[in-house]
């Protein structure tokens, strides 16, 4: 099988094009920031040129490109797209119904919404790793990766305070608006498993909203102004508070390590290590932390982030907050563990700090079920399957 993948900075297309190779499948992968323009003449003509130069059986994407849909749409071409980015407004153009469309969606809850509206082209599709590559990286190491990545406990993302925060541009809101966007967010951070927040702004909160930032939906789309207040603005923020309390309550227990582009002045007592590379340096320090936080943004309803998946692929102990789809594929306890509180991971912190080989054998456990059902060979070879069956 011929297979044409475009990409731009995404996370995993090494690995994609590895599993691909090891199926026995051709590719031929074009990077091209164009992919992510809901409309453009220029990618179209380079797409027509693209299929006149190759026989191809598919394309492959990472997240759902409306401009690769709409070209393999003309050219009746399978579009199989694997999706690990949420909140993802893309997938509220009505082009995810072309005929074309393969959309592997890794949050069940959103695949549930999506398909009970009559969306026939979604599909339930966990993410993956390529467990090779970070054992033979892993096997390689040295004492000097040892000393630079260990750490009681660790944590990689993004602490959400960089200036681009929408939720910071909103001004001039009525002392209403502000006290119950507060409230909300409050109540909200006291809750696993269900995102609230849309249902909750009511007609007279987004009209308020609109004054300060305007949002008006995409002519192609059927996102609505209180989807993106909730999943753009909102959840963001949330993240911002819930890591912040998270890691000052825990570094103030442990010494633990922070990798995130930005200053974090407010977190005294973490050590602050500045951005790490996904291939190059991420598994190391998965590997080699003692426990590695996971603190999802609210945004993703009850999918498994590709971050514990790289943490579980690297042989690392996992500590998440809930997420109902580990229950799916995971026994938490006994492959990963959960948290439903900062004080409920304060508390496992120091549990399993304590208890060594109970720690080391959960996290093994974990691997050893990444490796066996969640490698990008076995995911590709479904979809694939799906596809073409």
């Amino acid at each position: 099988m011929n297979i044409l993948i475009y990409e731009h900075k995404n996370f995993g297309i090494e690995d994609v094009k590895d599993a691909l190779t090891a199926l026995g499948h051709d590719y031929k992968c074009i990077s091209d920031e164009r992919i992510r323009q809901r409309q453009c003449p220029e990618f179209n003509t380079s797409f027509e040129n693209e299929m006149e130069k190759g026989n191809y059986d598919c394309v492959f994407t990472f997240n759902y490109c409306i401009a690769i849909s709409n070209n393999c749409n003309r050219f009746n071409l399978p579009y199989i797209a694997f999706v690990y980015d949420s909140p993802l407004i893309s997938l509220y153009s009505y082009t995810i119904t072309n005929p074309c469309n393969y959309i592997f969606l890794f949050d069940k809850q959103m695949y549930d919404e999506l398909r009970n509206g009559g969306i026939s082209t979604v599909y339930y599709c966990p993410l993956a790793v390529n467990t090779k590559r970070l054992e033979t990286m892993l096997s390689a190491a040295t004492s000097n990766h040892k000393e630079l990545y260990s750490s009681p406990v660790s944590f990689v993302g993004s602490m959400y305070n960089e200036k681009h925060n929408l939720f910071e541009r909103l001004k001039d809101l009525s002392p209403f608006t502000k006290g119950y966007l507060d409230a909300i967010m409050d109540a909200q951070l006291k809750v696993y498993g269900y995102y609230f927040i849309e249902e909750l702004l009511t007609p007279n909160i987004i009209a308020d909203l609109q004054k300060s930032v305007p949002v008006t939906p995409n002519k192609d789309g059927i996102e609505t102004p209180s989807y993106v207040y909730a999943y753009y603005f909102i959840a963001r923020k949330l993240a911002q508070i819930e890591r912040q309390t998270i890691l000052s309550d825990i570094s103030g227990h442990f010494p633990t390590k922070l990798y995130t582009p930005a200053p974090t002045p407010n977190l005294p007592e973490i050590e602050n290590m500045g951005p790490v590379d996904y291939y190059n340096h991420m598994p190391y320090i998965f590997n080699y932390s003692d426990i590695n936080l996971n603190i999802s943004l609210r945004s993703i309803r009850s999918g498994i982030p590709l971050r514990c998946m790289d943490i579980m692929g690297a042989g690392g102990f996992l500590l998440s907050n809930y997420q109902a789809d580990f229950y799916d594929f995971f026994i938490p306890g006994e492959d990963m563990v959960l948290f439903d509180s900062c004080e409920d991971a304060v508390n496992k912190c120091d549990y399993y700090l304590k208890h060594e080989k109970e720690r080391q054998q959960i996290a093994a456990n974990g691997h050893g079920k990444v490796k066996e059902y969640h490698t990008y060979e076995k995911r590709l070879k479904e979809m694939l399957t799906i596809v073409f069956s």
